[in-house]
């Protein structure tokens, strides 16, 4: 809990907007004694140092306190790391009627403004923006985006206040935030607590605008750089994952929304928030269907949070505390579940084959099986040590720990097909997120891990204690219930032509490949490719290859990552290759005996005698003709 002020449990603050020099009050529905009002200013963009001015205004009938502490948040909700955003502070000062007042640091980000009863003063502090992310801020002579966590303190005691805030942008540039407007201000707008201000994004800057209604509710798409993309197949398609997820809920929760995409070479990801989403993507990768098919499951994604995680939300998941950590073990359903239906509704829209969905999902389950962190962690200790590990991965956290997007995707696609499945298919976990948003959300509640698994055993008329047991609170491996569940749907997974689970030494035929078990990179600057991470339990964890090890060359010859790789595809298994790596400075060899791995992909199949009750599950589930 961050430290509260008694100072402040005697007031109301009013923060009001400097215009020409005068204080002038933003006109809102909330009360007077209740507002708190912010001013940003980019006067220098290529500075990258965006200005932020505060009036204070104590009303004539409260007290007046003797000093005010503003407190920066560490981090930004949807991005479990504390991210010390006050480390971008410079230039903080005080005054009241001309008379520089005292002030002091007492914490890493609580500034204490000696205000000695002054009843109307100013705070003014620059932050440096030059960082573009979907969590972070930046300003330069093309544009301005930011996240207000990450540059508006607050007062501490106050995170349920209304407040306003202005933008003055340069000269021929527009303002978009998901904020309402105050009316007849220019670029000022209102939220009615810092929950909700920390959850509206701006961006400023010549941006391009896309717009389309959904119920007669208003859209748009907010484009920020270049691309090569199709403006009318953009707005359509967006707008047909704008049905589809609405009409899975039944409704439209805000007043309006904004997409918020930047475009760039070597950007990508996506933040959510209430009525918005901030979202990062490679500027040509529109020109192929596959990757304008990542594009439209990364909206999918971020406006699939809408509900879940911005309304549907876990136990500790707001309110928030900005100055630590906020720990849950439901991130798995957060974002897992999120990355479920990120997919799937890209599907249900007709973005998407079904063929070509199935392949995404044999895809992700072939990418977890080849993960060894799943053997040691599970999806809610995942979730729990996000703010610890996900963020920070290092060269073992691939045999240390797993994903909780990658996890959480595969155990939401099981249990949806498990609730499907036992109830003839009149529930799924669409009713389990329906009920989420009407027993939680819209009664003002947060839910448990326990709230969340007695959900999904009231739809599927059944306890799921030993599913929740072993596969989201314990390690077991996933691979052996694949097959068990998905038949259900008349489908199976497959990999060299039978199916995975399928017992050994059965007569089944499928070639095998020789398998190493490094992650590389080439480098540049040098004749020698580097090993990023050894995987626990392959060749080479076992017999002594380390990560940052340079490979000079393989059976006497100069490699690059390519063809390294070709020539240990090429290797039977039980065949031995010589090694020749710079460990530090030292040269070392090793002779290391390959295993082997089936020479095959993964695949979801369908069954060729599926019956009538397996097809119309597979066709409610997939939105398949």
């Amino acid at each position: 809990m961050h430290r509260t002020n008694y100072f402040f449990a005697a007031i109301h603050l009013v923060f009001a907007v400097l215009l020409t020099g005068a204080a002038t009050q933003a006109q809102t529905t909330a009360p007077l004694s209740s507002d708190i009002s912010y001013t940003v200013a980019m006067p220098r963009p290529s500075t990258h140092l965006l200005e932020v001015e505060i009036r204070v205004k104590i009303p004539a009938n409260l007290q007046v306190p003797n000093e005010s502490d503003l407190i920066m948040p560490a981090w930004t909700p949807g991005s479990y790391l504390i991210r010390e955003f006050e480390r971008h502070v410079q230039d903080f000062a005080a005054d009241a009627n001309g008379r520089a007042l005292d002030w002091i640091k007492v914490n890493k980000n609580t500034w204490r403004v000696k205000t000695g009863g002054a009843r109307q003063w100013r705070a003014t502090y620059r932050v440096y923006a030059n960082e573009l992310s979907v969590r972070t801020s930046e300003l330069n002579s093309d544009h301005a985006f930011w996240n207000n966590a990450a540059l508006l303190m607050y007062p501490d005691g106050y995170l349920n206040a209304p407040s306003t805030l202005r933008v003055m942008p340069q000269t021929g540039w527009k303002v978009a935030t998901g904020l309402p407007a105050v009316s007849g201000q220019p670029n000022t707008f209102r939220a009615e607590n810092f929950d909700v201000l920390y959850d509206s994004p701006v961006e400023a800057s010549n941006f391009r605008e896309l717009d389309f209604r959904v119920r007669g509710v208003a859209h748009r798409i907010v484009i920020d750089g270049e691309g090569n993309y199709d403006p009318d197949r953009l707005r359509a398609d967006v707008q047909k994952i704008v049905e589809t997820e609405t009409a899975m809920f039944g409704g439209i929760p805000y007043h309006d929304y904004t997409f918020i995409l930047h475009l760039r070479s070597d950007t990508g990801g996506g933040l959510e928030h209430l009525n918005s989403t901030a979202l990062g993507f490679r500027r040509f990768n529109f020109s192929t269907e596959k990757g304008h098919q990542s594009f439209l499951s990364l909206v999918a994604h971020e406006f699939f949070h809408l509900w879940n995680v911005k309304r549907i939300r876990p136990d500790a998941l707001g309110p928030f505390d900005y100055t630590k950590e906020n720990y849950t073990r439901m991130l798995w359903v957060a974002e897992g579940i999120t990355e479920y239906y990120g997919h799937l509704l890209v599907r249900r829209a007709g973005l998407i084959s079904d063929g070509g969905y199935l392949d995404h999902l044999a895809q992700q389950i072939q990418d977890f099986q080849e993960t060894p962190g799943r053997n040691v962690m599970s999806a809610e200790e995942a979730s729990f040590d996000s703010w610890i590990k996900f963020y920070r991965p290092d060269e073992n956290s691939v045999n240390s720990q797993i994903s909780y997007y990658d996890k959480g995707e595969l155990l939401g696609l099981l249990l949806d097909l498990i609730i499907r499945e036992r109830t003839k298919n009149a529930k799924s976990l669409d009713d389990v997120m329906r009920y989420l948003y009407t027993e939680f959300f819209q009664k003002g509640r947060n839910y448990t891990p326990a709230d969340f698994q007695k959900a999904c055993e009231l739809m599927a008329g059944a306890s799921l204690e030993e599913f929740f047991s072993r596969y989201v609170r314990g390690h077991d491996d996933l691979v052996t219930i694949y097959n068990e569940i998905l038949v259900g749907a008349g489908v199976r997974l497959e990999q060299g032509g039978r199916a995975v689970g399928f017992p050994q030494g059965t007569g089944v035929d499928f070639s095998m490949k020789g398998f190493l078990g490094v992650d590389l990179e080439d480098k540049p600057d040098g004749d020698f490719i580097v090993i990023k991470s050894v995987r626990a339990g392959s060749p080479a964890y076992e017999q002594g290859l380390n990560a940052k090890d340079r490979i000079i060359a393989l059976d006497g010859a100069r490699v690059n990552k390519v063809t390294f790789e070709a020539l240990i595809a090429a290797k039977r298994p039980g065949d031995t290759v010589r090694l020749m790596v710079f460990r530090f400075d030292d040269l070392r060899t090793f002779d290391i005996r390959l295993a082997g791995r089936v020479d095959a992909p993964f695949r979801i199949v369908q069954l060729p005698n599926a019956g009538a009750e397996q097809k119309r599950i597979y066709q409610a589930w997939l939105g398949a003709s």
